[in-house]
């Protein structure tokens, strides 16, 4: 029996040996997943870093070309605004023809009443245009797309 043993213990010590070998090998293995891990990690955060840098010099210049399409358009509509040429600067075109249209026919068929609805219609939407912050007017003219009012 005692050789029994001897073998059983010698087959469970190359068990043991075996296992930390083993395990050794995993845990190489997963220190070099781990360093792999880390510099994906670091190339990750620096194409961040360097996409939201990016993101920023372009909303900037968003932003500034914002303020005056804002301001030019608010004047313009405070100024021209029965001629729709506000709604031209924003790019609503449809709105800019309706506008211009009211004014011209209407105007003319009315003795000038059209005229002066449209242009209330402009000095309304100035007023709205120029006491709104530049990222509200942004969001909602440039960004949203809201048409009237």
């Amino acid at each position: 029996m005692s050789d029994n043993n001897k073998n059983l213990s010698d087959d469970l010590n190359d068990m043991l040996g075996d296992a930390k070998e083993g395990a050794k090998k995993a845990a190489d293995k997963a220190g070099e997943f781990a360093e792999e891990a880390k510099e994906k990690a670091k190339e990750f955060a620096e194409e961040a870093k360097e996409t939201a840098s990016e993101f920023a010099e372009s909303a900037k210049e968003t932003f500034a070309s914002g303020e005056n399409k804002k301001v030019l358009a608010g004047v313009l509509a405070i100024l021209l605004g029965s001629l729709g040429i506000h709604k031209f600067i924003l790019g609503y075109n449809k709105e800019g023809i309706i506008l211009l249209v009211i004014t011209l026919v209407l105007g003319f068929i009315t003795c000038g009443i059209g005229a002066s609805l449209a242009g209330i219609v402009g000095l309304i939407e100035g007023i709205i245009y120029l006491t709104k912050s530049d990222e509200e007017f942004y969001n909602t003219y440039q960004v949203g797309k809201k048409p009237w009012f």
